[in-house]
């Protein structure tokens, strides 16, 4: 597969531990989050999508369009994922690509790893080892095929909420990424996250 697949940006989530608001709109760097996930996901992939619910011209800087989630109630980050599916199936794609909003230093070959690992379902998540070695996946950070967006539809409905309890249903793939120097899925939930992202910054443009 040479395509470009699309990917849809999961930017819904509450930051409840930051006083709330949006988590991709804080500044990182005189930038919001969300700006330097877009920079890392643009060389990655096709069109990109936002998923988030609200009002979307809170967004509309980038021009790119949301997608708020079809179901009621926020039932999370599939949700999202389905959000993504729909829109990907209408683009005429196989498969959609996401990430999270909140999580600004993912890896350049996110995309291209996915793919390599992806199950004969065409299913495959992110994943790093933890202190132990022990692997952890990042279930925001997914290859999902266009194919399967109906069953996630009825999982949905039926009440699932887990990622990991639907993608292993379908004997998810997993791409394991290192974490030397840092883990690169470094997600910002708290003030403190902020500073630390920086001193990354910091340190990566030394």
């Amino acid at each position: 597969m040479t395509d470009l697949l699309p990917a849809v940006v999961l930017a819904g989530g509450a930051a409840t531990r930051m006083g709330g608001g949006d988590k991709p709109l804080r500044t990182l760097a005189g930038r919001p989050i969300l700006a330097h996930v877009l920079d890392r996901i643009g060389p990655q992939c096709g069109p990109v999508a936002l998923n988030a619910n609200g009002d979307p011209a809170r967004l509309g800087a980038w021009g790119l369009p949301v997608l708020p989630d079809t179901l009621p109630d926020r039932p999370g980050p599939l949700a999202g994922v389905l959000a993504g599916l729909d829109w990907a199936a209408d683009l005429g794609a196989e498969a959609v690509v996401s990430v999270a909003g909140d999580t600004p230093f993912f890896p350049a070959d996110l995309v291209a790893r996915l793919r390599g690992a992806a199950a004969p379902s065409g299913l495959a998540l992110a994943a790093t080892p933890d202190a132990e070695g022990v692997l952890r996946r990042h279930p925001t950070f997914g290859l999902w095929p266009v194919a399967l967006r109906h069953d996630l539809r009825a999982a949905l409905g039926d009440g699932l909420r887990k990622v990991v309890l639907w993608t292993d249903r379908h004997g998810a793939g997993t791409a394991t990424f290192a974490t030397d120097p840092f883990d690169p899925f470094f997600n910002i939930n708290r003030p403190e996250d902020i500073d630390a992202a920086e001193a990354l910054l910091a340190g990566a443009a030394r």
